[in-house]
């Protein structure tokens, strides 16, 4: 008889515990304007599934979690979905080297600044409260992932996606931009100071600079005006490269009073061309293992290394590998992707670097090659059916 009390009190304890049970479940279960739908019948719809299934709970809960760091996120979804997809703003807020009450506050008044005619407008609130906050080394993965999340959540164009921000925001801007650049369609810095970073890689982002001519603290009206003649005459050495615009806003202070608004309709002219036939990669703050259609070994990269390159109908040229003005490669190889929009592969692809032919010879497409590209870069763009990696 005592055994069978046990049990009944058993029973009575799980009947107590599974309306809990059930409620945990409940705070889980799917987004109803989740418009998701699995189709595995594809690479992509199975990488979509995959995404899908990291992402679910970021989505649903607003929040990104990479190791020990967190990113809240928020948005607002403006006009009608173009038949190509829709747009994505990145708007990084200012701040910074504040108490964090500053910062969300200043998160808090990003989310109203700007309203695009169409496309998402995403808002993440900086993973810490330094000075550096949108551009800390840990950052970019965050940026990755909003980009996977738009895509697979909120029926975005990976071609679409757009950076910009207001003073700590702008500092972002400034750093994010060049390193990330294959990334974004366009860009625009507002009020923020550029530091020392290297405007070259930007040769395929348009790119927008906005600066009130009375924002002189830390000199960035002047720093501002210095990199528009520097934007000027990187287009003027490459015209079909380095699209810009800039202003310096006559009687404005470090707010001003939202002409910067402009650069919304500006930026939205533009879509992303994820395979330019001319890259111009200069390692920054964080060292990149791809870059475009170019990939090189990571653990042997350093701030500042230079590698430039081109292809002109079958050929592949490496036109610069350069480690602090030296001769010798900073790399030992260089990885070059590739895929039908960029070459004939019907025919014979051609690698130089300098006089000498570093490859010759057909190349085969390969599935598993596509499918390992797209699940190391997470960008429908960058799934590969060639490589030729070529030693220096």
């Amino acid at each position: 008889m005592k055994r069978i009390i046990l049990t009944l009190s058993t029973i009575l304890l799980l009947a107590a515990l599974l309306p809990l049970v059930f409620m945990s479940s409940a705070c889980r279960e799917k987004d109803e304007s989740d418009p998701y739908t699995a189709n595995l019948s594809s690479l992509e719809g199975q990488w979509r599934d995959s995404v899908h299934t990291a992402l679910f709970y970021a989505y649903q809960d607003k929040v990104l979690k990479i190791g020990e760091y967190e990113m809240p996120i928020w948005w607002t979804v403006y006009g009608q979905a173009p038949a190509d997809g829709r747009s994505l703003y990145i708007s990084l807020h200012g701040g910074g080297g504040a108490p964090p009450a500053t910062n969300n506050q200043q998160w808090n008044n990003q989310k109203q600044l700007y309203k695009p005619a169409e496309g998402v407008y995403l808002c993440p609130r900086a993973i810490t409260d330094t000075w550096d906050l949108h551009f800390r080394p840990e950052s970019d993965g965050f940026y990755e992932q909003i980009i996977q999340m738009a895509v697979v959540f909120l029926g975005v164009n990976p071609n679409k996606v757009y950076l910009m921000g207001y003073s700590a925001g702008g500092d972002g801007v400034w750093r994010i931009a060049p390193r990330m650049a294959d990334h974004w369609a366009a860009a625009s810095m507002m009020a923020g100071h550029p530091g020392d970073v290297s405007l070259l890689p930007l040769r395929n982002l348009p790119f927008m600079i906005w600066c009130g001519a009375n924002d002189s603290a830390y000199n960035r009206n002047k720093e501002c005006a210095n990199r528009i003649e520097e934007m000027k005459t990187l287009h003027e050495q490459d015209p079909e490269g380095y699209v810009y615009e800039g202003h310096i806003v006559a009687g404005k202070g470090h707010w001003m009073d939202r002409e910067d608004a402009a650069a919304v309709p500006w930026m939205a002219k533009y879509t992303r061309n994820p395979y330019p036939k001319k890259v111009v990669w200069i390692q920054g703050d964080v060292m990149k293992e791809y870059f475009y259609w170019l990939g090189v070994p990571v653990h042997e990269a350093k701030k500042k290394d230079t590698l430039i390159a081109s292809i002109d109908g079958n050929t592949v040229s490496i036109d610069k590998c350069t480690r602090d003005g030296s001769e010798k490669a900073p790399y030992s190889s260089v990885r070059i992707y590739l895929n039908e929009q960029m070459v004939n592969l019907d025919e014979p692809v051609k690698v130089v670097y300098g006089d000498k032919v570093l490859f010759e010879g057909k190349l085969t497409p390969s599935d598993a090659l596509r499918k390992k590209t797209l699940y190391t870069r997470n960008d429908l763009s960058y799934s590969f059916p060639c490589m030729v990696e070529v030693k220096l």
